[in-house]
């Protein structure tokens, strides 16, 4: 009904307006209740993944990248960072009816600059073989959902295996596929082959191979994402009932494992080393394993929502030369160049599973510097990549061990990190302090902000200093700015602290549980006890 308004005039009542939320429109009754009108659809897409492949075809375009989005599979020319690919003229572009496309993966193994085979995983657990150049071969496996009818969460090929590759499924199972081989008219039936502490192995019980080889039964639910080891020799699975678990491939046996601070992994990946391992998941944090040790190194958190990817930067990490032993006594070459400053901290130590008991680690902030290691003369130092010296000179270079890595969250949010020495280097299980200053080039410190974006925004989870377009300050939390000797990565992404303590939004709001450390409740009860 309409209203009086001022002045004699009479209000509309408004049959569609715009909101922040999106638009609003009255229908007609006849209209919304016509039989061809369009239903809603709550599904969403799967991630967007991007798979990349270099080609040796004599030109300086040679890497060709796939990636999906919705319904729609997409496979263009790399001409780098410097140069956008001309989105007309893609090399194939495929949409699909009836399943989405959720990840996929090249053969790096057998490529040549005129033919690349390319697996596509699906929505409803197909899985499909494609060379996008010349678009002659086409194999469909699980076409008729006998195998498994979930979706396929990640799929990869077994590294210098021309033809066999690994699908893993959200029903908690992974399959082991030879693309030469077809697939059964019937579902499969499957023998033990090999169990162990939450694993089993099953093989196909038929007269003649087919597909699938082996089935893996992992875990209590979903497989989120699984990653060989640089080596070939182990792969990482991560899975939603929140473990970690690492398996020798050739012989199938479990030698490590690792529990989330709560809720599933999401995502694994290794260090170009295979030293570490770096996982993030619905606890909003990343946590470092170690291989060696079979234990937690640091958690981080910077995000405020769940870690959907972590990566390894195979070029801005190194560690020292084959002359200088490492933290573990053995002799390692460097990776590439990556900052003297960490920006890491130890967070909260899991109850992961392992050679070891678990332990509690006090959390630590430490630098978000990321200036690159320079000569005293002011020269920058970069690794020689020639074929007479393909490390660093330690006579001239700083001595150091540091990783770095990305993560990107649900809260579109993209954190860059240091794993550096003096991480690595601490005694295991020993007590650390709440925070540490933050170590720039002319040694004064200070205590980190924690800030997520520029000084003027809300604080958050990040480290607090300013990332521009010509950055050459750090600001601190006493507000003053202090000058930083070398130059800065000049980026518009955060690097966030490896940190633990001191997440407080308000405070009116309660602390989040992962806070406190199990030794810190232990206290609080044998107190209540003597009392």
């Amino acid at each position: 009904m309409a209203a009086q308004g001022e002045g004699g005039r009479r209000d509309e009542i408004k049959t569609h307006f715009g909101t922040p939320e999106g638009s609003y429109k009255l229908m007609h009754h006849s209209e919304y209740s016509k039989p061809n009108r369009a239903g809603f659809n709550g599904q969403t897409n799967p991630p967007v993944k991007v798979s990349f492949i270099t080609v040796n075809d004599g030109s300086t375009s040679s890497d060709r990248f796939c990636f999906n989005v919705g319904k729609e599979l997409y496979v263009y020319t790399y001409r780098g960072v410097r140069k956008a690919p001309d989105l007309s003229k893609p090399i194939d572009k495929r949409v699909y009816k009836g399943t989405l496309p959720t990840c996929h993966d090249f053969n790096l193994h057998v490529k040549s600059p005129d033919s690349v085979l390319l697996l596509i995983g699906f929505s409803a657990g197909q899985v499909q073989l494609i060379d996008p150049i010349k678009k002659e071969i086409s194999k469909l496996y699980n076409e008729e959902h006998l195998t498994d009818k979930t979706k396929v969460t990640c799929i990869k090929w077994v590294p210098h295996s021309p033809n066999q590759f690994l699908v893993s499924h959200g029903s908690g199972q992974m399959y082991l596929y030879n693309e030469e081989l077809p697939c059964g008219q019937a579902p499969p039936h499957y023998q033990p082959f090999k169990q162990g502490d939450g694993f089993a192995v099953y093989t196909c019980k038929t007269k003649n191979t087919r597909n699938p080889l082996y089935r893996w039964v992992i875990g209590q639910g979903a497989i989120n994402e699984f990653a060989f080891s640089p080596c070939s020799n182990y792969l990482a699975v991560v899975g939603q009932d929140g473990h970690l678990r690492v398996f020798q491939y050739n012989t199938m046996e479990l030698i490590g494992t690792m529990k989330s601070f709560f809720g599933g992994l999401l995502c694994v990946c290794w260090s170009p080393d295979g030293k570490y391992i770096v996982t993030g998941g619905e606890d909003d944090l990343v946590t470092v394993w170690s291989f060696h040790e079979n234990r937690v190194v640091c958690r981080g958190h910077g995000h405020k929502s769940w870690v959907n990817m972590v990566v390894f930067d195979p070029f801005t990490s190194c560690v020292v030369n084959s002359s200088t032993p490492d933290v573990n006594g053995s002799s390692v070459e460097v990776l590439g160049v990556a900052s003297q400053h960490p920006s890491l901290g130890v967070g909260e130590g899991s109850n992961h599973i392992g050679k070891h008991d678990s332990h509690n680690f006090l959390a630590q902030d430490l630098s978000p510097s990321v200036v690159t290691p320079q000569h005293p003369n002011g020269r920058h130092v970069t690794g020689n990549h020639n074929e007479s010296s393909s490390t660093f000179d330690t006579n001239r270079a700083i001595a150091c061990i540091s990783y770095r890595f990305g993560s990107v969250g649900q809260d579109t949010e993209l954190c860059l990190w240091d794993l550096s020495e003096d991480i690595l280097k601490q005694p295991y299980g020993k007590p650390r302090t709440s925070s540490v200053g933050l170590t720039a080039l002319n040694s004064s410190s200070a205590s980190l902000p924690r800030s997520n974006s520029l000084p003027s925004s809300q604080k958050s989870n990040s480290v607090g200093y300013v990332v521009g377009n010509d950055v050459s300050i750090n600001a601190y939390a006493d507000g003053h700015a202090h000058p930083i000797q070398n130059a800065v990565m000049n980026a518009n992404s955060k690097f966030a602290t490896l940190s633990v303590s001191d997440r407080k939004e308000g405070a009116e709001k309660k602390e989040h549980k992962r806070n406190f450390s199990l030794a810190a409740r232990n206290s609080d009860k044998s107190s209540v006890v003597k009392s």
